[in-house]
């Protein structure tokens, strides 16, 4: 384990990790974990207390452990699902995690879940309403709420400032730390044409606590966040300038689909460590392309959207 901590919410610097998937569990029960950390996915372990939780409490006795949620739904109108929050709080309690993270979104409403990671409308009512749900979710669970990016393929037409700009604000009102998702910031920049590095920049690097890395797919009219291939060189660059504005963070590699066996996943996780040192000379991957829609209008459009 990395001992090294950083200034930012009193939170450590764990070094390199993965997320924990069930493909992998009969090789960890076997073998050493290889990475300094591992990231769950909360949802998976609230409600199952049989091999998924044996395998949680076995990585957990060796490396750190972080809970990365995908249905707080901090950004919706809907009251704050407190049955949720008490299962959170529960197995943080259970586990010990080195922190909780979630996602700027919300995921849907009248109490029905869409699973998936919707966007914001980025306003100055929005920014109060959500600042004053993480006040409410920090105060529950007695920890810091660590919010991550998402990658996004519209936006609304009623947003009064760029992402960067509501996060900063946001973690700045509220203490809360930030996941910084390097891949979604490329995917949202090319998606919506912004630029990558002013993005990137213009985040509070005193709240950046974690950062993901990750494969996109090019879906011609979009950059998709599919989570299943290897890093392209430009993430990489990217997660090189956002290290060096951060000092140095946690860093996660997401791979949630075609997984590939665990000592090739922890291989393209160490390429950051060349990354670290400096060196750029990695093999040039290409951001794998497919003609199969994701949608069935995939155009760059603005929803006339008010928040309420």
């Amino acid at each position: 384990m990395n001992d090294k901590i950083t200034s930012r919410l009193g939170l450590p610097d764990l070094g390199l990790g993965v997320g924990l998937r069930n493909k992998h569990f009969h090789h960890l029960l076997n073998n050493p974990p290889q990475v300094d950390w591992f990231e769950i996915i909360s949802e998976n372990y609230m409600d199952d207390y049989g091999f998924v939780r044996h395998v949680l409490h076995h990585v957990r006795q060796q490396v750190p452990v972080v809970m990365h949620g995908v249905s707080m739904s901090i950004g919706s109108t809907d009251p704050l699902n407190m049955e949720y929050l008490k299962k959170l709080k529960t197995l943080a309690e259970e586990i010990e995690p080195m922190w909780v993270s979630d996602h700027l979104c919300w995921t849907g409403v009248m109490g029905i879940n869409t699973h998936d990671l919707l966007p914001m409308p980025l306003t100055y009512e929005s920014l109060k309403h959500v600042a004053d749900r993480v006040d409410q979710v920090q105060n529950y669970l007695k920890r810091p709420l660590i919010l991550e990016n998402p990658s996004s393929y519209l936006e609304f037409k009623a947003s009064e400032m760029p992402e960067w700009e509501f996060l900063a604000s946001l973690a700045k009102t509220t203490g809360c730390g930030l996941l910084l998702d390097v891949n979604n910031v490329f995917v949202s920049a090319h998606n919506h044409g912004f630029d990558a590095e002013h993005y990137i920049r213009n985040i509070p690097a005193e709240h950046v606590v974690q950062m993901h890395i990750a494969g996109p797919t090019d879906y011609g009219a979009l950059l998709v966040d599919t989570h299943d291939q290897p890093v392209p060189h430009k993430v990489w660059q990217l997660y090189k300038l956002a290290h060096e504005l951060t000092g140095g963070v946690s860093t996660l590699l997401e791979w949630d689909a075609n997984i590939p066996e665990y000592d090739e996943l922890v291989a393209e996780l160490f390429k950051a460590k060349k990354v670290l040192k400096g060196d750029m000379g990695l093999p040039e991957v290409p951001i794998q392309a497919t003609d199969t829609l994701p949608v069935s209008n995939p155009v760059h459009f603005q929803l006339e959207a008010q928040y309420e």
